[in-house]
């Protein structure tokens, strides 16, 4: 696991052309599929359950910052190819839109690891084009297939500014359940983290 000093690439541009993409015309629309959805940290005129196509949520994001540190790093979920995702949409009036960017990417993109991407959503409403993080495989920080003793591990130890990725996981599969959403993936790590840790 390679041990990150400095952010991968640089976040203030991908930031401006992210802006440049949204255009400043209309509401920001902004997917949340892990901690967003129970702590988004910024206000909202509206929010709305959705489904996204081509990407999936999964726990395989190394965390050096918020949920784990260079010397034992966390995870946090990422939004991968393939699959689906079920979330929720916020929609941040237009006024307000480029501060809560910017607030999302020093929380977001502070290393720079994610890619964002414009992602259709789907909602009871109708469709939203909507910003997302989303994670390459390709990625550094992308964990890949890890053994359940990792997790297990993962789930005892680490820890970062925000707290563990324990808690971190089990409050976005709690606030999954409440939607009426079952993640069986997580649900099944959740259960292994819970198990007796071999010697």
């Amino acid at each position: 696991m390679p041990s990150l000093a400095a952010p991968l690439r640089d976040p203030a541009p991908m930031l401006e052309q992210a802006l440049s993409d949204w255009g400043g015309a209309s509401d920001l629309w902004v997917f949340g599929y892990g901690s967003l959805i129970w702590r988004p940290d910024f206000d909202f005129a509206e929010r709305r359950e959705a489904k996204v196509h081509g990407w999936h949520r999964a726990l395989k994001m190394w965390s050096r910052l918020n949920r784990g540190t260079p010397e034992c790093p966390g995870l946090v979920f990422g939004m991968l190819s393939g699959g689906s995702c079920r979330g929720m949409v916020f929609r941040v009036p237009q006024a307000q839109a480029r501060q809560v960017m910017i607030n999302l990417w020093q929380r977001e993109m502070a290393l720079g690891v994610y890619d964002p991407r414009w992602l259709d959503c789907r909602t009871a409403q109708g469709t939203v084009r909507a910003l997302a993080f989303t994670l390459s495989r390709r990625s550094p920080s992308h964990a890949g297939v890890l053994p359940d003793v990792e997790y297990q591990r993962i789930f005892a130890e680490a820890a970062g500014i925000y707290g563990t990725t324990r808690d971190y996981a089990q409050a976005t599969y709690d606030e999954l359940l409440r939607m009426g959403i079952d993640d069986r993936a997580l649900g099944r790590l959740l259960a292994v983290a819970c198990a007796p840790r071999r010697a």
